[in-house]
């Protein structure tokens, strides 16, 4: 993946978040349970301002930051991968969940590294903690839920 410009990066950012608004979106609308439902609408909801503050971003070319220390319970890391299904389970779900934040957490680090300047780096690294944050709250649900019923 090769950027341009900024905005080559900044559209880039803008597509990641609207495909994660699309999948809890997808998730929501799938789930039979009122929980999952009301949880995923919540996290595309999410998802769907940080593409808003990306855009924002773009247009006016103000980016104002504050540095974020997420704790990793790394739950995540000792769960096999699961693939999304209409009828999937609510654990299913977190995984699924877990594992994808994880993957926009590295891609929005991996994106900090190579950013042309400082302010880019800053936006990158604060939608990384925004991702690990997320990532951090489906395992605390997890291990609530899940650890707690087994």
């Amino acid at each position: 993946m090769e950027f341009k410009t900024i905005n080559d990066i900044l559209d880039f950012a803008i597509n990641n978040e609207q495909t994660a608004c699309d999948f809890y979106n997808k998730l929501s609308s799938e789930s039979n349970d009122k929980v999952m439902k009301e949880t995923f609408s919540s996290y595309a909801k999410e998802e769907n301002a940080h593409k808003v503050r990306l855009e924002k971003i773009k247009e006016t070319g103000v980016y104002n930051a504050e540095k974020k220390e997420i704790l990793d319970l790394k739950i995540s890391d000792y769960l096999v991968s699961v693939k999304s299904s209409k009828n999937m389970t609510y654990q299913d779900a977190l995984i699924l969940a877990m594992k994808r934040e994880k993957a926009a957490y590295k891609l929005y680090m991996k994106l900090s590294q190579i950013a042309p300047n400082a302010d880019l780096k800053n936006i990158f690294k604060n939608l990384a903690a925004d991702e690990a944050k997320h990532k951090l709250r489906f395992e605390i649900e997890y291990d609530d839920v899940i650890y707690r019923e087994n």
